[in-house]
């Protein structure tokens, strides 16, 4: 039937069924309570409990908050590529122990993953979260040999507030060099829906969270440059919660500098669905496990 007919177009129709299946799946697995169960809970308890061991609450600083997980796989031959995956929750929530279902994507694949807690605000405001998580990554370069991990092939990785987090460590040295990171440590970084690329701020929180002298250091896409590791940003075209200009605009930069980026966007995912497609119930919803997989196995880039 032709759409002059007034009926819509079938590829148009599909795409609206598979939002809506999308949508759905996602209310029952990731956003509904039930029984006292919070929704990440709820996703965690459908993922496999076996192929890995976990060591959790490490210290990697004398803060409550400093504390991270590891996602130990079996079958893993070592030395192990070694994921450090941040975890999102706008600056001011969020916990490692709500994404058991990212370690557990992960170490399914070979990698020794690592997730950490980091301070929030109002405890803190930038650049202290940022601080945490350079002070985390410096515990992997110390500690993760001991664990099966390699020390000197760490990736990178987070979603929202967490692809910042792990941006501003992959792009600004600053950090790392200040935790005693060496440079070469980093073999790459993966932002999933990451704001980098923010400004001016509009929200009364994020101005009390990002109250700095220089705004543009707040921003990962100011440090864009040729030496910077190789990236892989992803993002949902329907996001609402940070649009997807963010992830093409630190492309667009890290390209023109002369760095290695590629983009991957998918239709029909919004903020939340791009990363519970890590999930086990859930990687129907588009390829994203399948793609940050081969990123991260590619051609190791030369250290910058």
């Amino acid at each position: 039937m032709s759409a002059s007919s007034g009926s819509e177009p079938l590829p148009s129709v599909a795409r609206r069924l598979t939002q809506a299946i999308s949508r759905l799946a996602l209310a029952l697995i990731v956003g509904l309570p039930i029984a006292g169960c919070g929704p990440a809970a709820l996703l965690n308890a459908l993922v496999p409990d076996d192929g890995y061991r976990v060591e959790r609450d490490l210290a990697y600083g004398d803060a409550a908050r400093q504390r991270l997980d590891l996602y130990l796989p079996d079958e893993a031959v070592a030395p192990a590529p070694v994921v450090v995956f941040f975890h999102g929750g706008r600056w001011e929530a969020g916990s490692k122990a709500d994404y058991r279902f990212v370690g557990e994507a992960l170490a399914a694949r070979g990698f020794v993953v690592v997730i950490p807690d980091y301070r929030l605000y109002p405890e803190v405001r930038f650049p202290t979260f940022v601080e945490d998580g350079a002070a985390a990554v410096a515990w992997v370069r110390r500690n993760i040999g001991r664990f099966g991990g390699e020390p000197w092939q760490i990736h990178l990785m987070g979603h929202s507030a967490g692809a910042h987090i792990a941006a501003l460590l992959a792009l600004d040295r600053r950090y790392l060099a200040t935790a005693g990171v060496e440079p070469g440590t980093l073999e790459s970084f993966v932002g999933l829906a990451g704001p980098y690329d923010f400004l001016p701020l509009t929200d009364a929180t994020l101005k009390r969270i990002f109250a700095a002298d220089d705004l543009a250091a707040t921003q990962p896409i100011t440090f864009a440059e040729g030496s910077a590791p190789r990236a892989l940003l992803l993002h949902g075209e329907d996001d609402r919660t940070v649009l997807p200009r963010n992830s093409q605009h630190l492309a667009a930069a890290l390209e023109a500098a002369g760095s290695r980026a590629q983009l991957e966007l998918y239709p029909d995912l919004d903020h939340l669905a791009l990363v519970a497609a890590l999930a086990a119930p859930l990687r129907w919803l588009a390829p994203v496990l399948d793609d940050v997989t081969a990123f991260l196995r590619a051609t190791p880039s030369p250290a910058f």
